[in-house]
């Protein structure tokens, strides 16, 4: 593999500043889930966007979460087609062999997906769409979201902010296509949860189903 490269110098060192800070606590915490294996309790499906962190939303500590993340927090229908399904594979780790008994979808503010698949309908952009894109193949999730909002003539702001929490019951509602995830929820065993994080301050929304609407924690 001649063409992977040492990590850079600022990476070794911030590796090596953590390493020494680590408490005797943290260590015994550590040996423990090597030796026993992990028992997260809740899935985390979030955006890769790099200012989104379930730790910085909860706190955490290894073991506590599990966690996938993809381009704009999206999951994809159930399809059996035989092919490579990353997104799908996690979702059904953490379901059936994990057992988690929470799943949250965490979107957020200012999501560049969002906002590529929402400009591209709209007609704010004068580039073409590539067919070879993954991105825009992947964001093709979001598309029945996206023309009812442009219908409803809202502002750009606007309708972001509602087609980046509409990415969120997207990913819900397709969640639930998931036979194994279909089931567990039924008989009460898992809860599905629907979250927005504010970028700008930090802050929370959770998504409340008797209102059809997210409120601020």
């Amino acid at each position: 593999m001649e063409f992977a490269k040492p990590l850079p110098p600022f990476l070794i060192a911030r590796h090596r500043d953590r390493r020494a800070a680590r408490t005797a606590e943290e260590l015994r915490r550590l040996r423990e889930l090597s030796e026993h294996g992990q028992n997260p309790r809740a899935m985390v499906i979030a955006c890769c966007d790099s200012r989104v962190m379930e730790s910085e939303v909860f706190g955490s500590e290894a073991g506590e979460f599990f966690v996938h993340r993809n381009i704009a927090n999206l999951v994809p229908p159930c399809t059996t087609d035989g092919q490579q399904h990353g997104t799908s594979a996690t979702i059904e780790y953490a379901v059936k062999v994990l057992k988690v008994r929470h799943l949250i979808v965490m979107g957020h503010s200012r999501c560049g997906g969002v906002a590529g698949c929402y400009d591209l309908h709209a007609g704010n952009t004068d580039q073409a769409p590539d067919p070879d894109s993954f991105v825009g193949h992947w964001l093709e999730i979001l598309e029945p979201s996206v023309k009812p909002l442009i219908a409803e003539g809202l502002s750009r702001e606007a309708a972001l902010r509602r087609l980046e929490q509409e990415a969120v019951l997207r990913s819900l509602a397709n969640l639930m296509t998931f036979p194994f995830v279909a089931e567990e929820v039924y008989v009460g065993r898992l809860q599905l949860h629907g979250t927005w994080k504010d970028i700008g301050d930090g802050d929370l929304e959770v998504y409340d189903a008797e209102t059809n609407a997210f409120y601020r924690l």
